[in-house]
């Protein structure tokens, strides 16, 4: 896996002379360089023929992600898209050390300038890799400067599918994270015996301080966590929310803990006022809350996790708060077989009110296939949600510069349906085909040869169009099958069997979801299941 490639920085980085000649080779996380000597550093740009693509920032991860990117845009990329006006920037562990994380606030400085943005999975090193890859310390994760830098309105995760095989979901699933507030932007001290008083001071400091908790901590040991909500931006997460939705004609929930959390109310307030005074009357016409009492509907989250697993037709969105939307699109994601089949889009928003859009994979770095890709071992990385990632952001950028859209548009088209072939014709990687799944390069190459056919064709990208839908690969091709018990599973196959037969008929199934307790309800249960959680929350809370 090792290659040089030279690439052209437009500014330089301060405290650093020389051009940089970055070695493609990173052993353990690390990232051998070189310097020239003509003042510049550290920028890559991947210059090639064909037609020039609109500017857009790309930032490079680590690890089998990083690889496998590597090797499809010199594959599928670098033959027909000029990429000189891509601004790159490595944000590996070993380059935000060596720059002390100036890399970092030039990435999110050219997204902001862009709008447009495609980043890699990245490491947030422990304390072990800290050591491992010989850092001065451990840099956070950088998702944070991103979404703060960027005005971070919401984090878009949506389901892929493959047209011609059955994953999860039948149709599409879309949730909106709000992308700021919550956990993820907590202060917490550990403490022990005493008092906490929590004061809000007003911006007008002619108003008085006004207290908004105060406790007495009994035991020896405490966290004491504090975190706000910010609200302004819900607005802009509902348009964009329900626009969505409409346009692929999906049903929308909000979903909150209001029964409980009584400061999540806003959040729920917000979303209603929008949909009811823009919105409702669009989604009555298309049909889309028939099933819903002509209403937008709130789903409390903990019937939010059952009707995920139960609604596996699909064709409907959740917009939630940005922890919940975290947990429950992990979820989401194992329904619909993996990560890799997710997308994770920050959308925020410039002073001009033009959206900044940064795609990415909701997997990580692959950490396991990067180490037996270093040992010389056989591997089969499926790279289907960064090139969702990467053909979104040149979608998007295109958008921006209409100028090139015709051809940025049959490229991308072109790419996704190359990708999607393979699959449909047994030439994917493993985690679907199963062991006759072809390895990470064997498949990077396969698809090229097919995009390579597809893009010497005149006139616009083939779309396929059939409509058969393949069986999905046994799920015991999956490591977790390891773990279990097949008698145990007979056993319970057996129990709702009831006539013997080898097969389940649907009122046996009807007998099983009813006893599992996720057979799907109607929409006047869902609200009185609200009703009775919100008259417990209240008992509980007396």
């Amino acid at each position: 896996s090792s290659s040089l490639s030279f690439f052209q920085k437009p500014r330089c980085f301060e405290g650093l002379t020389g051009v940089e000649i970055v070695m493609l080779s990173r052993q353990a996380g690390v990232l051998t360089t070189r310097f020239l000597q003509n003042g510049s550093r550290a920028w890559r740009s991947f210059a090639t023929k064909k037609f020039a693509a609109p500017p857009m920032t790309y930032i490079s991860g680590e690890e089998m992600s990083w690889y496998t990117m590597k090797i499809i845009r010199e594959q599928w990329v670098e033959p027909f898209i000029d990429t000189s006006k891509w601004e790159y920037f490595d944000l590996s562990c070993k380059s935000r050390d060596e720059t002390n994380d100036k890399v970092l606030h030039e990435a999110v400085a050219s997204g902001k300038r862009l709008g447009a943005i495609f980043k890699e999975p990245t490491i947030t090193p422990t304390t072990e890799q800290v050591k491992e890859f010989g850092l001065k310390k451990p840099f956070g994760s950088p998702n944070g400067a991103m979404r703060r830098g960027w005005n971070g309105i919401t984090i878009s995760r949506d389901t892929i599918h493959i047209p011609g095989i059955k994953l999860g979901f039948e149709r599409p699933v879309f949730f909106e994270r709000h992308a700021v507030g919550g956990e993820y932007g907590a202060s917490w001290k550990g403490v022990g015996k005493g008092k906490v008083l929590t004061t809000y001071w007003p911006e007008d400091e002619k108003e008085k301080p006004v207290i908004i908790d105060g406790r007495v901590l009994h035991d020896d040991e405490s966290a004491v966590v504090v975190y706000d909500n910010p609200l302004d931006n819900v607005g802009d997460l509902a348009h964009i929310f329900f626009q969505r939705c409409l346009e692929a004609n999906i049903v929308p929930y909000v979903v909150t803990k209001k029964t409980v959390f009584k400061w999540q109310e806003g959040f729920w307030q917000k979303m209603k006022k929008v949909f009811d005074a823009e919105y409702k009357e669009k989604f009555l016409k298309a049909g889309l809350l028939d099933k819903c009492g002509g209403e937008l509907i709130h789903l409390i989250s903990d019937a939010a996790t059952m009707q995920i697993i139960r609604w596996t037709g699909g064709g409907f969105g959740m917009a939630c708060h940005n922890y919940d939307g975290d947990m429950l699109t992990d979820e989401v994601a194992q329904v619909h077989r993996s990560p890799g089949f997710i997308t994770s889009n920050l959308v925020g928003k410039s002073e001009d009110g033009s959206l900044i859009k940064e795609f990415e994979a909701s997997h990580g770095t692959v950490a396991d296939l990067w180490h037996m890709h270093l040992r010389g071992e056989e591997t089969s990385m499926n790279p289907l949600g960064m090139v969702v990632a990467l053909l979104g952001a040149m979608d998007h950028a295109a958008a921006l510069h209409p100028e090139s859209q015709a051809e940025v548009t049959k490229f991308t088209l072109s790419c996704r349906e190359a990708v999607y072939e393979a699959f449909r014709t047994g030439n994917g990687t493993r985690d679907l085909m199963g062991p006759n799944g072809l390895t990470t390069e064997k498949f990077v190459e396969w698809v090229a040869k097919n995009l390579e056919a597809r893009m010497a064709k005149e006139g616009p990208a083939e779309i396929f169009t059939g409509e058969k839908v393949e069986a999905a690969p046994s799920k015991k091709l999956r490591k977790r099958y390891q773990a279990v018990d097949e008698d145990a599973m007979k056993a319970f196959f057996d129990k709702f069997d009831t006539d013997a037969n080898g097969t389940i008929s649907f009122d046996e199934f009807v007998d099983m979801t009813l006893d599992l307790g996720i057979a799907p309800l109607k929409a006047e249960e869902l609200k009185k299941d609200e009703v009775r959680d919100q008259m417990h929350a209240e008992a509980e809370s007396l």
